[in-house]
């Protein structure tokens, strides 16, 4: 029977009340569907990160498309390249070859050496166990005043084991030599974004007299390097812990899970756990809950009584956020996302009986596509995909914590909700650009 495209689907393919969500995988996977938010950032982004470093992408022509376009976007294209594969290598079988030589042309051939190049292998590889380490043991070789980085784009690394964004989190900091622990420098690793200055992490490390170092703030190779010599390694985005644990086993020093939390009491364990490693004490919050309950409270107010819906492009703990906005009286309806992060796991247990009727909804299932978006209610997003389904033009436009930790990230957040009630926004120009906050001239 002929069916209309574009007619609502199904209420059960586009959502799930909490009460009846199954943790970690609310929505059955099935044919994925992409969205036009683009906030979020991919892996040539998170690569550029590496200062005074050159991308070489081998694919075939067809998925070589979007990293162009990304990098183009980003003002990079300088320090991207290709080699893209054709029907005749895979015949022939001379992938090996292909990349070994493609590499050397775009090395022989650039203005300047780079430091470290990062080679993107693809799926094809791996179908056809092509030789890679006999790929970079001959291009080191040839090119010993170069670091060669091993990276994949690699769609079908997504569902087991460590996934691409895992993966490229961890490669960042294989480029870094062992050196001598320096006892006074500490390290957050595995970001893109750089860790608000005035929050209650880096200000407690840097009171305390210790050098801070994180990717995002390195102008030179020589100054990325200089993370080979901290003693201690914190990540607090969880895409960061596995290459966070990586770095300590590979370096020495040791390593310090510390998330945002949406959670007072877990805010000052996770800094009591900090000091004591820095051998400090940690003051205890004072007056920063006082200060963060009267954000939140000035927020409450210019939301009033507006539906929030919260997407995990925003941040890392959606659930969390929450169960901790619906506690300071916010009206949380809605959350998008694919799968629960496990910190998230207590909070999906409390909305499961505390808040029963919190929608689910998936952000790649192919229904969401003709989902209807907006109605009568205005509603505030935070994120761009809660924005973009919701279709509305109120919304918080973050993504991956926005750089916030501790008591001043969840002042910095009430502020951005606040601001989000009173002033809409172009929802529609917005979401669309690619990796928010990695324009021309954030990476170097």
């Amino acid at each position: 029977m002929l069916e209309r495209l574009g007619k609502s689907p199904p209420e059960e393919l586009t959502s799930v009340p909490a009460r009846d969500a199954d943790f970690p995988s609310p929505f059955r996977s099935v044919l994925e569907y992409a969205s036009p938010a683009r906030g979020t950032w991919n892996i040539v982004h998170t690569g550029m990160l590496i200062p005074q470093s050159h991308q070489v992408f081998v694919c075939a022509e067809g998925c070589l498309r979007g990293v162009v376009l990304t990098a183009a976007e980003m003002g990079a294209i300088d320090r991207f390249s290709s080699v893209a594969i054709r029907e005749e290598n895979v015949l022939d079988g001379d992938m090996e070859e292909l990349i070994i030589d493609g590499t050397a042309d775009i090395l022989e051939k650039l203005p300047v050496r780079p430091r470290a190049v990062l080679i993107y292998t693809s799926c094809i590889h791996h179908f056809m166990a092509c030789e890679l380490p006999r790929v970079y043991r001959v291009l080191r070789q040839r090119f010993p005043d170069v670091e060669f980085v091993e990276c994949y784009m690699n769609p079908i690394m997504r569902k087991s084991g460590l996934t691409p964004d895992q993966l490229m989190r961890r490669q960042l900091y294989a480029p870094l030599k062992a050196r001598p622990i320096n006892p006074r420098a500490v390290n957050i690793v595995g970001n893109d974004l750089p860790t608000d200055d005035g929050s209650d992490l880096v200000r407690l490390i840097r009171e305390n007299g210790f050098t801070l170092r994180e990717i995002t703030r390195m102008k030179t190779y020589d100054e990325y390097q200089e993370m080979a010599e901290a003693f201690l390694h914190i990540t607090t985005y969880p895409s960061a812990r596995a290459g966070g644990e990586e770095l300590s086993r590979r370096l020495g020093g040791r390593h310090l899970y510390l998330p945002f939390a949406f959670d007072y009491d877990e805010t000052d364990a996770e800094y009591t756990v900090l000091a004591r490693e820095l051998g400090a004490v940690y003051p205890g919050s004072g007056s920063r809950r006082e200060a963060a309950d009267a954000a939140l409270e000035s927020a409450r107010r210019a939301v009033g009584s507006m539906p929030v819906a919260v997407d995990y492009t925003a941040v890392s703990r959606p659930v969390q956020l929450a169960k901790f906005l619906t506690e300071h009286g916010f009206h949380v309806t809605d959350i998008y996302l694919d799968a629960v992060p496990g910190d998230d796991k207590p909070a999906f247990d409390w909305a499961k009986e505390k808040l029963p009727e919190l929608m689910f909804h998936p952000t790649v299932h192919p229904a969401m596509r003709v989902r209807p978006r907006g109605g009568d209610t205005p509603v505030l997003a935070i994120g761009q995909k809660a924005a973009y389904f919701s279709g509305t033009d109120r919304f918080v436009n973050m993504v991956e914590d926005g750089g916030h930790h501790g008591y001043d990230g969840i002042i910095r957040l009430a502020n951005l909700i606040e601001e989000a009630a009173k002033e809409p926004k172009d929802t529609r120009s917005l979401i669309q650009v690619k990796g928010l906050g990695c324009g021309g001239g954030c990476c170097v």
